[in-house]
């Protein structure tokens, strides 16, 4: 994909966190609030709470540049389609190896950029094959700490269930280990879930605290094997629609 940029500026981050209650889901705002236009970018938007979130955007007098995706949700149906036919400059992005549709296909190592802030995007299978994980970049005018959007494949104090789409307990042990715990470990962690309303954490806690990823590869991928979870009651429904960008073609 190579790096898309909107301009470049001297940096400051907006940054909110929003949260939907059915699925448990955060939706992340960033913004470039130094940069005259204030571009934007949603992470993980979820289409019941889209209104609510453009509305935020407008608020703040944002110009939301991008909706974007951590991976194909199994348990909501994205935002990112809904987005485009309200505001239709949004570009959607998605990994290209999630073999979704969206506008804009990611890799690892590509930066989005938004102003003069970027995402870098760390590819990190395991909970599906397709997931990745945006870390704001690292340099002198980018946020510090840094911040790692993990969607589902580390959560606080958790990581999301392997056994479907594609999913790997040994991949995703690998993914977290090699991609996010060798992150500085002041790096704040924000997942796409909570279920316990805990809504940020660092890497060198969940180094520490993980019950899961603090253990080695065999301990884990034994944990993730007994874990017996019921099938995702969304997942029928919301997979089909995110491959579409979360609106089904007419």
């Amino acid at each position: 994909m190579g790096s898309y940029t909107t301009s470049s500026s001297p940096s400051k981050l907006l940054f909110r966190q929003l949260f939907e209650t059915e699925s448990s889901t955060y939706t992340y705002l960033l913004a470039d609030a130094l940069h005259p236009e204030k571009p934007a970018l949603l992470i993980d938007p979820v289409d019941k709470t889209v209104d609510r979130d453009l509305a935020l955007v407008k608020e703040l007098g944002l110009k939301l540049v991008y909706a974007i995706n951590t991976h194909v949700h199994a348990d909501h149906v994205t935002g990112t389609g809904l987005i485009k036919t309200k505001v239709p400059d949004v570009k959607s992005i998605i990994s290209k190896a999630s073999n979704a549709k969206a506008d804009l296909f990611v890799e690892p190592g590509d930066k989005i950029y938004f102003g003069d802030i970027f995402l870098e995007v760390r590819a990190t299978p395991g909970h599906t094959l397709g997931c990745v994980t945006y870390v704001t970049g690292d340099g002198p005018n980018q946020p510090q700490p840094r911040m790692a959007f993990t969607g589902d494949t580390l959560l606080i104090r958790g990581c999301g269930r392997t056994d479907f789409q594609g999913g790997s307990s040994g991949k995703l042990y690998d993914s977290v280990h090699s991609q996010i715990f060798t992150l500085p470990k002041d790096t704040l962690v924000y997942p796409a879930h909570d279920y316990k309303g805990f809504t940020v954490s660092t890497v060198g806690e969940e180094m520490l605290y993980n019950p899961r990823l603090s253990k080695d590869k065999e301990t884990f991928k034994n944990i993730m094997q007994n874990l017996n979870l019921s099938y995702p009651k969304m997942m029928d429904v919301a997979v089909p629609f995110n491959m579409l960008c979360g609106l089904q073609e007419t």
